[in-house]
């Protein structure tokens, strides 16, 4: 340490320079430190600061408006805010940023579709307040809502003359988003035009665009004209399918997966359902389609390359699981997809659970040219609740089927035994059958549906092999159908409309009294999926004894009200839901009587995939049961 006395005559010229010296180094430094900062920081939009010392902010914003979510979007857009926390904001300077103010809020008011407002900004002196020192006020008067006047969507390049394309540019003009009569927003404004070019670009133009576009605005009639011109490019046909990527597995067998159909006109869902067909097969970890639309390329044979990642040879997946109608559940599946020898693909699969022990395997040929592949199924059960019964049961099954987009087809022969267990358990049986299956699922989301249909078909001639040997005929069916009704509408502009749900099942064993026919070929009904209030499988013929059989002919019905929640202005991913559920099962038509479970419930749209938890009450039991479910499958 350096110490000097103010008693030396030397030193007292010599401190005030040295002082003076550090306060310009300190000063230098600092300047440079700040030029640093604020070169960093020039790619960054807000602007703030540590804060005042007090912890106050410069200034408090408060937007008054007659309509609440006027005042939100401004309050939460303006420009203004972003200097809100800048600790050294006097009163002159927040009142020339207002004056910038003014021309944002109009800006602002604009996109939601008011081109005539009032505003009425004003500072205050808020001294006492402990948000801010002093507040900015913005009175706003909307005016009148622009409403759109006429639209005119105009087409260039091949779809503006081939006749081929006339239902294309009906479809386009017919779902325009933003019609005459309603009213215009930007975003309103931009989603259109974004509909419409994905509309046409969905089909034969992959290459088309906006050519141009103008909404031409009547402030004082409040009025909005809107113009629109696409520009399609030219028409494009799929050209040959090239695997890249491709190791372990055929690219033949690639290209007879995915089924694209070389020579066409190009169609987006078409492309979708090749990829899904290649992702779904079992071969592939992730599998992405393209097609080749630059310049040079011929639009007439435009070449498709499907990227892939193999899957391995052979995998293990063990999987855990809970529903309330069986409880816990184990299960483990066993992949090969080169079978030796055959080479078809195999997937075995064991699973546990209180009601279900299950192993199976099915093999699995590569598909033909024309989608349909040879399949086997072999199959060893126990169910611990098929009625008041334990039912030991085997499948062995063998056949053709195809499965095209949204289209599923089967037709298989069939050997069933199964041996009862309990009190007087119906007599043991065994039957071949030759079956033909179709399922078409029209949903506007497979994982998640609001709208849509799902039809299932099951048709079977058999023949019993224990006790007497008779013929007998099985056929059976479902459908769901979800009815968006009404809307629920946010602030935001999101949506999701409330729906009803239906649902019907049913099917009919025709055979002799005498006809020993195997249980698992049988009906029974209750539980998650079918009738909510009973316990699974718990709806089945009442025998004399106090026990319930599998029957003969079965009936279910539901009806189920789905309501999407709004929380605070905002589309929540629950929904409410309130149901009725009727089923029966009997030996003949005449005795069903059906029984009835109502209830309510909520639904959880996760990112995984729909949870839904129902509390039913089962009229004929008197008892409330707690349903549980994840996932949705038609």
């Amino acid at each position: 340490m350096l110490r000097f006395s103010s008693g030396a005559p030397f030193l007292r010229p010599v401190l005030p320079c040295l002082l003076l010296l550090c306060a310009l180094l300190l000063s230098g430094c600092g300047m440079l430190a700040t030029k640093d900062k604020a070169e960093a920081g020039t790619d960054t939009a807000p602007i703030a600061s540590a804060g005042r010392a007090d912890g106050r902010d410069a200034f408090s914003l408060e937007v008054q408006s007659p309509d609440s979510k006027i005042s939100d979007y401004l309050e939460q857009h303006l420009e203004l805010q972003r200097y809100r926390q800048l600790d050294d904001l006097g009163a002159n300077e927040v009142s020339r940023l207002m004056v910038a103010a003014e021309s944002n809020a109009r800006e602002l008011l604009n996109t939601l579709g008011y081109f005539t407002p009032t505003l009425t900004l004003s500072l205050q002196e808020t001294p006492e307040d402990k948000k801010a020192p002093r507040r900015v006020r913005v009175e706003v008067e909307p005016g009148p809502l622009t409403k759109v006047d006429k639209v005119a969507i105009e087409f260039d390049g091949a779809v503006a003359d081939d006749p081929k394309d006339a239902a294309q540019r009906s479809g386009i003009r017919a779902g325009w988003r933003l019609p005459a009569g309603q009213t215009f927003t930007q975003s309103r404004w931009d989603g259109a035009k974004s509909t419409g070019i994905r509309a046409l670009a969905a089909k034969r133009y992959p290459r088309a665009r906006i050519k141009d576009s103008q909404a031409d605005i009547d402030a004082d009639a409040a009025k909005a004209s809107l113009a629109v011109r696409y520009d399609s490019g030219p028409a494009y046909r799929f050209g040959p399918l090239t695997v890249s990527g491709a190791q372990r597995y055929d690219v033949d067998a690639a290209r007879r997966i995915a089924r694209l159909p070389v020579g066409q006109d190009y169609d987006e869902q078409k492309l979708l359902d090749a990829q899904l067909r290649l992702a779904s097969s079992g071969y592939y970890d992730s599998v992405f389609l393209t097609m080749d639309t630059s310049e040079g390329v011929d639009p007439n044979a435009a070449p498709v390359t499907a990227q892939v990642r193999e899957a391995p040879l052979q995998k293990v997946v063990l999987g855990v699981g809970f529903t309330s109608d069986s409880g816990p559940r184990v299960s483990m599946d066993h992949i090969h997809n080169q079978m030796p020898i055959l080479g078809w693909r195999a997937v075995s699969k064991f699973s546990y659970d209180k009601n279900t022990q299950l192993l199976n395997t099915e093999w699995r040929a590569l598909p033909d040219d024309s989608g349909w592949h040879w399949f086997d199924l072999g199959e060893i059960k126990r169910e611990n609740n098929a009625g008041t019964y334990t039912v030991d049961s085997a499948r062995i099954r063998s056949g053709r089927a195809k499965a095209d987009g949204h289209i599923d087809r089967s037709v298989f022969a069939q050997y069933d035994y199964s041996m009862s267990k309990g009190v007087d358990p119906p007599p043991s049986a065994s039957s071949l059958s030759i079956n033909w299956g179709w399922t078409g699922r029209y949903f506007d989301n497979s994982a998640a549906p609001t709208k849509g249909m799902g039809l299932a078909v099951e048709l079977g001639l058999g023949y019993t092999l224990l006790g007497e040997r008779l013929p007998y005929t099985r056929a059976y069916g479902r459908w769901l159908g979800i009815l968006p009704i009404g809307s629920v509408d946010t602030p935001t502009g999101a949506a999701r409309r409330p729906r009803l749900a239906m649902r019907l099942e049913g099917g009919a064993v025709s055979a002799k009294d005498e006809a020993q026919i195997p249980q698992t070929q049988l009906f029974l009904t209750g539980g998650d999926t079918t009738v909510r209030g009973y316990s699974y499988r718990q709806i089945g013929v009442d025998a004399d004894n106090g026990q319930i059989l599998a029957g003969r002919y079965l009936g279910v019905a539901s009806i189920e009200w789905q309501q999407p929640i709004v929380y605070d202005q905002k589309l929540t991913d629950y929904e409410g839901v309130l149901f009725v559920d009727a089923g029966s099962v009997a030996d003949r038509p005449g005795n069903l009587q059906p029984k009835i479970g109502a209830g309510f419930g909520v639904r959880w749209r996760s990112p995984v995939g729909p949870v839904q938890a129902d509390l039913a009450y089962g009229f004929d039991v008197k008892d409330v049961r707690l349903h549980l479910r994840f996932g949705f499958t038609f």
